[in-house]
């Protein structure tokens, strides 16, 4: 998850070095730093990686946390684009400045009412009208898009290929791309994960929804090719010597979105494309997303698919622990018995050595993720190898993290974000309630 700590211009802040020297304190064998956008447009305090200007700050994040670690973890860098998504308006405001009255919904209006009026009557009637109608009456006059620009705010999809920008992706994205992992190659990254996953412009390009006609939608065949031609242009910038690997889902998780099979398909694709790593992940979708609240943009782990994805300890039967696990398993086999070789990266609640290390003996994946786990303990990994596993600080899976970063707050764990606030030299949130990183551990 995204922790918070850039700048609304989205450079490096001494809160991002504090954040991943942290974890490189606990030397796990990789760390990838989070979604950092490729395009140069402004996301709130979010990493970017669109411009050269952002290089001298990412080059010292990556100084900080080679040194923090005594050089034994390898930082990578996730490179990710999105579209347009904006918060749910107030009504008045909707109706006031967002909706385009056109021929159509005057003539629901007249079916409706029974009242010829409407034909000829001003915008500024018609939105008064509806600012003060009933939801009944939206269903009826709004088209499935304006519905849920006023529900849920404004969303622009892949398919969206009346908007020209939208169109366009296909030529724009891989040459953005490749950019990015040019600009992270030169900052000192040692790799980059294309961020195929989730809600944004390139898991959508692989969706089973997306419908495109223009030869990059529909069959898994066209849905894949903009992720391999982006692969391929970021491969030409950086060169054959240079990690690139992919992050996408096992599972959409949504009505008429992908299945296991479509990922076996896909990652047999990118394991054919070359790619160095597969990272699979689960759901975290738009689609399934739960009604913000005005002035709120919607968040896409907060229905069935965000469940899925961040499985929280309040769960169904099969519980939150390695329940992703299977997906990576299944693609892995796949990948191998098509004659490829590329690591397979599995996550989502494997919080435990045992687990851990039953996963990686059981031949289910090659490489464990671990996020709220070594949120909860950067040193999780140290303590293990020291055989001082009891002393890990154990994440209970209640996904406060995430709620953090659902209002947009710097991202914290409620088993530290408390303790010693007193210590000196610790810096703290913007409320000044909790110290923004982990304790350092103690050993005895």
């Amino acid at each position: 998850m995204v922790p918070w700590r850039a700048t609304e211009e989205g450079f490096v802040t001494q809160n991002v070095l504090d954040w991943y020297g942290r974890f490189a304190e606990g030397r796990p064998g990789a760390i990838v730093v989070e979604a950092t956008g490729v395009r140069d447009i402004p996301s709130g305090p979010l990493l970017r990686i669109g411009h050269d200007r952002f290089i001298p700050g990412l080059s010292k994040l990556v100084e900080v946390a080679h040194k923090a670690s005594g050089g034994h973890t390898r930082l990578f860098i996730q490179i990710i684009d999105f579209l347009t998504v904006r918060r749910r308006p107030e009504k008045e405001k909707y109706f006031a400045r967002f909706l385009k009255v056109e021929e159509r919904h005057r003539r629901r209006l007249v079916e409706m009412t029974n009242d010829g009026r409407w034909l000829e009557a001003g915008d500024a009637e018609i939105r008064a009208f509806l600012t003060s109608a009933s939801e009944e009456i939206y269903d009826l006059v709004l088209d499935g898009h304006e519905l849920e620009a006023l529900r849920f705010g404004y969303r622009e999809r892949v398919t969206d290929t009346h908007l020209p920008h939208v169109a366009e992706l296909p030529k724009a994205l891989p040459d953005i791309f490749a950019g990015a992992a040019r600009r992270a190659r030169e900052a000192g990254f040692d790799g980059v994960e294309l961020h195929y996953a989730h809600a944004y412009s390139m898991a959508s390009f692989l969706s089973a929804t997306n419908t495109r006609d223009d030869g990059y939608g529909g069959p898994r065949e066209n849905r894949v090719r903009l992720p391999i031609e982006v692969y391929r242009a970021a491969r030409e910038r950086v060169g054959d010597d240079y990690t690139i690997g992919v992050r996408f889902l096992g599972d959409e998780v949504i009505a008429g979105g992908n299945r296991i099979e479509d990922a076996i398909w896909f990652g047999v694709e990118f394991a054919r494309a070359g790619l160095d790593f597969l990272s699979i992940s689960k759901g975290g979708k738009f689609d399934d997303a739960k009604q913000p609240k005005v002035g709120q943009a919607v968040y896409p782990y907060t229905g069935r698919s965000g469940f899925e994805c961040m499985p929280p300890v309040t769960s169904d039967e099969r519980g939150p622990f390695g329940r992703n696990v299977p997906l990576a398993a299944a693609i892995k086999s796949a990948v191998n018995n098509a004659g490829y070789a590329p690591p397979v990266v599995t996550s989502g609640g494997v919080g435990t050595f045992e687990l851990a290390e039953a996963t990686l003996r059981r031949g289910e994946a090659d490489v464990i993720a671990m996020a709220r786990a070594s949120l909860a303990d950067p040193d999780w990994v140290l303590k293990v190898r020291a055989g001082r596993g009891d002393e890990v600080r154990r994440c209970n899976f209640t996904n406060y993290c995430e709620g953090l970063d659902q209002m947009h707050k710097q991202v914290t764990c409620k088993l530290w974000d408390r303790v010693n606030l007193d210590e000196t030299g610790i810096t703290k949130s913007d409320d000044g309630k909790r110290r923004l990183v982990a304790p350092r551990w103690e050993k005895m």
